[in-house]
């Protein structure tokens, strides 16, 4: 205003040189505050009230160089107080801003009626402008306060939706079921860990967004298909690869109603038919139980009278293959009968702390002296200082109905009986595997998925219920059992203690 012509006689008429001074000084102080805007001198409340200190002695000056109160430019001071009641969040700092303000006005206003520049009658818009200042010092605090309420709600909930996201995220990554974003089209948007491990176990999650359906399984594409087309679904299970596990799936639509995306949920379904398994098997232990009895009297008079038969002097050898055939089968009757109460009234396990290597050779000679004839069994731990948490009764019977086994199917393959133990450990999975190898002929490709079934076996004189009752103490115990054909075509049977064993 000073510098344009149209505008130079509305200010610094009084004292131009005092208009220029304050008018060169105030810039520069704004050039300093604004190039500091990032720091943080805008939290402390001594630099704020210092900065409208020289904001109100400014205006002043300006206003008392131009005339006081004739000029307009005390009017100013609105601006700096309502400033100063937003920024200081001391609301007494603020208000004595105001307060400052409002008596700099009077004060300037009596100073130039001293000195004739103005009459008495300047006081009454000196008064007003004063109770203008003090109004909108406490409305724009009260507005203030509101405003830093709402913004700090605003905040919380912000941050409790923030964290409400990552519990989400986090929740549904580490489910056991697998979830699955499908797009209408079978496209996979988004998939969880779970549903990456069931269904593609091999590949990692993040390059799985955006593959169709049917990359992952045929059976899962059309039956998604099939609830697309029909809004029906029955749920059956299938197997994403030869091996895997079966899994099996249920759909739902993201919106009702609409025919875009669908959530895909897909789920294990080992633990149905193990769960199915054991009662079934816990029913038939019941039964057996319950009728054992019943089964063993018989069964003791037939084989008792079978071999005061076979002792008679006038048997002659046709009868007396016909009394050994009936001892072996009610021998055979007697074992499957104790391996089902076996199963029916098993108890908890007793975990105890291993130290594998010595345990394993303490076992295995152990095992040799009570077998009682010519065998060979090896062992190759190389940590002698692992330790494994199991059951070590359990464990015994374990490897022990192993080690039959392998030594019958070696002795039938090279005529020698002979068996190996190897111990691995799996540092990626942190799991330990300890491996029953033989040296006969393997489990033939078709009988492999029967192998862990009640009353399966290959050997006539065989219950079916040996390596079913491994599985079954090894579950318990938080291990796993499993068949592998090693490279030669032998059998491998592996022990495999999980995370929680270790």
């Amino acid at each position: 205003m000073l510098i344009s012509p149209n505008t130079r006689q509305l200010v610094g008429g009084v004292n131009p040189s005092l208009y220029l001074f304050v008018s060169i000084a105030y810039v520069a102080t704004s050039v300093v505050l604004m190039g500091s805007l990032s720091a943080s001198w805008h939290l402390n409340r001594r630099f704020l009230f210092l900065v409208f200190l020289v904001d109100i002695g400014a205006i002043i000056l300006l206003s008392d160089a131009s005339g006081g109160m004739i000029s307009g430019l005390p009017v100013l001071l609105v601006i700096t107080v309502a400033a100063s009641a937003v920024m200081i969040s001391h609301r007494t700092l603020a208000t004595l801003v105001a307060a400052l303000a409002v008596l700099a006005v009077l004060l300037d206003t009596v100073r130039l009626i001293s000195i004739g520049k103005l009459d008495i009658n300047a006081l009454f818009p000196s008064g007003l402008l004063g109770l203008l200042l003090f109004g909108v010092s406490v409305l724009v605090q009260g507005i203030a306060v509101r405003l830093g309420r709402a913004e700090e709600l605003a905040r919380t909930r912000a941050s409790d939706l923030y964290n409400l996201q990552r519990l989400n995220e986090q929740i549904v990554q580490h489910m056991q079921t697998g979830i699955l974003l499908v797009a209408g089209d079978g496209r996979v948007r988004v998939m969880n860990k779970a549903a990456s491990t069931l269904l593609a176990p091999e590949r990692p999650m993040a390059v799985e967004q955006g593959r169709q359906l049917a990359e992952y399984s045929e059976d899962l594409a059309y039956q998604y298909a099939h609830w697309r087309d029909n809004g029906l679904h029955r749920a059956q299970p299938f197997q994403v690869q030869e091996g895997a596990p079966p899994v099996i799936a249920n759909f739902r639509e993201l919106q009702p109603g609409n025919d875009g995306e669908a959530l895909v949920f897909v789920e294990d379904y080992t633990p149905v038919t193990q769960y199915a398994q054991a009662l079934k098997l816990t029913s038939l232990g019941r039964l057996t139980a319950s009728i054992a009895h019943e089964i063993r009297n018989p069964l003791g008079a037939i084989s008792h009278a079978a071999q005061l038969l076979r002792e008679s002097p006038s048997l002659d050898p046709g009868d007396r293959r016909l009394t050994d055939i009936i001892q072996e089968n009610s021998l055979r009757v007697n074992q499957i009968v104790e391996s089902v109460m076996q199963i029916s009234r098993r108890e908890p396990p007793k975990p105890e702390y291993l130290l594998l290597a010595d345990w394993l050779a303490k076992f295995t000679g152990d095992y040799l002296d009570t077998l009682n004839r010519p065998a060979s069994v090896t062992v190759n731990c190389p940590y002698r200082d692992l330790l494994v948490e199991f059951d070590p009764e359990n464990l015994r019977r374990v490897l022990g109905n192993l080690l039959d086994n392998a030594l019958r199917h070696s002795k039938i393959a090279t005529g020698s009986e002979c068996a190996h133990i190897e111990v691995a450990l799996d540092f990626q999975t942190t799991q330990c595997f300890i491996d029953v190898i033989d040296e006969g002929r393997g489990v033939p490709p078709g009988d492999r998925g029967k192998l862990f079934e009640p009353f399966f076996t290959t050997v006539e004189s065989g219950s079916g219920m040996g390596l079913y009752l491994c599985k079954e103490l090894c579950e318990i115990n938080n291990a796993s059992l499993s068949y592998q054909p090693t490279d030669s075509g032998a059998s491998r049977f592996r022990l495999a203690l999980n995370k929680r064993a270790l």
